[in-house]
């Protein structure tokens, strides 16, 4: 599978997916995503490779010990890590290729916040008819 930040000078290749994919709603992905949650699923290190654009990567350290790895460019977020940990967590919306996987679960819904109750609002498969 191949993924890629949104102006695609960042590109990664993962062999699989190792970890459940799943959406996680702590404070710092919410925040590092300008998102209600963000979607992640851990690769083994041996599987995952930079293809392209290793030298346009920054990374921003949200909590002790953890890495936040994002183009430099256009700010996308591709990858989350532990240096002890044996996998890195990609972001699945990063991508280009269906990993034939579905998100299992939410994690940390402790940190939810009061606006996010999507429960019974309406559903459009496109952008609201109205616009």
């Amino acid at each position: 599978m191949k993924g890629s930040c949104l102006c695609g000078a960042v590109q990664y290749e993962a062999d699989r997916l190792d970890l459940p994919i799943r959406h996680c709603h702590c404070r710092t992905c919410r925040k590092a995503h300008a998102a209600a949650y963000a979607t992640t699923a851990g690769v083994a290190r041996e599987h995952f490779r930079w293809i392209a654009g290793q030298d346009k990567l920054s990374r921003f350290e949200s909590s002790p010990g953890k890495l936040r790895h994002f183009c430099s460019l256009c700010g996308t977020h591709l990858v989350g890590e532990r240096a002890g940990q044996p996998h890195v967590m990609v972001r699945v919306a990063t991508l280009d290729d269906d990993p034939g996987a579905r998100p299992r679960e939410h994690i940390w819904t402790s940190h939810d916040v009061p606006w996010l109750c999507a429960d019974g609002l309406p559903a459009h498969p496109g952008w609201h008819p109205d616009h």
